[in-house]
C-alpha cells in the first residue's frame, strides 16, 4: 500500500500507540488493564506500521526479531513467581511490594514485573505471527 495519508498517521501513531500501551501496562495492577492489553496496543502499533512503511521497514525500527522477546518475557515473569519464595520464603507467585511508592508508577512490586513479562511475550508472539504471515504472502 503507498498511501501518503496512511504513512503520515502510522508515524504520528505508533509513538502514541506505545506510550498508550505503557500507561495500559502500569495501571494493570490497580485498575483493568496490564500486560496482555497493553501488549496487544503496542502490537497494533507496530502492525500500523507495517501495512504503511512495509514489513523491512518495520522490522528495521524493531532493531530486534520479534522472537526474541518470548524468552525474556518468559523469564521475567517466571523470576517474578519465584522472587518471594527467594526472598521471603512466601509461597510462588505471592505479592511482595517495595515499601515506598514510585512517583508516576505507584508502589513497585513482584506483580507489576509478570505484568511486564506478559507485556514482553504478547508482543513477541503478536508481532512473530503477523510478522510469518506477511512474509509468506510476499
Amino acid at each position: 500500500m503507498n498511501s501518503v495519508i496512511l504513512r503520515t498517521a502510522a508515524s504520528f501513531l505508533l509513538p502514541l500507540l506505545i506510550m498508550f500501551s505503557v500507561f495500559i501496562l502500569l495501571r494493570g495492577h490497580y485498575l483493568p488493564g496490564g500486560g496482555f492489553v497493553g501488549g496487544l496496543v503496542a502490537a497494533v502499533g507496530f502492525v500500523l506500521h507495517m501495512f504503511a512503511n512495509g514489513l523491512d521497514e518495520t522490522r528495521r525500527l524493531l532493531m530486534i526479531h520479534p522472537g526474541y522477546l518470548l524468552p525474556c518475557g518468559l523469564s521475567l515473569a517466571l523470576l517474578s513467581g519465584f522472587t518471594p519464595v527467594l526472598i521471603t520464603g512466601e509461597p510462588f507467585m505471592t505479592g511482595v511490594w517495595l515499601d515506598d511508592p514510585v512517583p508516576v508508577i505507584g508502589s513497585i512490586g513482584t506483580a507489576l514485573f509478570f505484568d511486564l513479562g506478559v507485556y514482553l511475550v504478547v508482543v513477541g508472539v503478536s508481532l512473530t505471527i503477523l510478522f510469518t504471515i506477511s512474509e509468506e504472502v510476499k
